[in-house]
């Protein structure tokens, strides 16, 4: 993978030239970018750029398998938790801290009335796992 345009004449679209300094710093990304160079996925994992890095399974789909895996792990969980968290990051990413923290403070807020709240916490005090409706 890689953002080839320099080698074509363009500049990387797509928000590429912003998203990628921010992932993985300046230095790395201009070195990325300046020069269109490819890199593997081993080497994609150690810049933090993906989360992980397998090898190819005998049927071919050991990509699809981790992520099954994956939302394997995150289906059981709060609905209403899990959307509020993807906005609290998707959005304080994008501002400084103190208007991140603002951000999740208002998520945070909006799941303190749920159902699934009251859920979770009497799960955790029974020791049994939740059941989330979404509510």
């Amino acid at each position: 993978m890689g953002l080839i345009e320099v080698t074509r004449g363009l500049l990387p679209g797509a928000g590429g030239s912003q998203r990628l300094p921010r992932v993985i710093g300046i230095s790395l990304a201009k070195e990325l970018i300046f020069t269109g160079r490819q890199i593997d996925g081993e080497q994609a994992m150690s810049m933090g750029l993906v989360n992980s890095a397998i090898c190819q399974n005998d049927m071919g789909d050991a990509a699809y398998q981790k992520a099954l895996d994956l939302a394997k792990a995150i289906l059981p969980q709060g609905p209403v938790a899990l959307r509020m968290a993807k906005q609290a990051m998707n959005k304080g990413i994008e501002v400084d801290l103190g208007s991140g923290m603002a951000i999740e403070e208002m998520c945070y807020a909006q799941v303190i009335p749920t159902k699934d709240r009251l859920e979770g916490m009497a799960a955790f005090k029974e020791k049994r796992l939740p059941h989330f409706i979404g509510e």
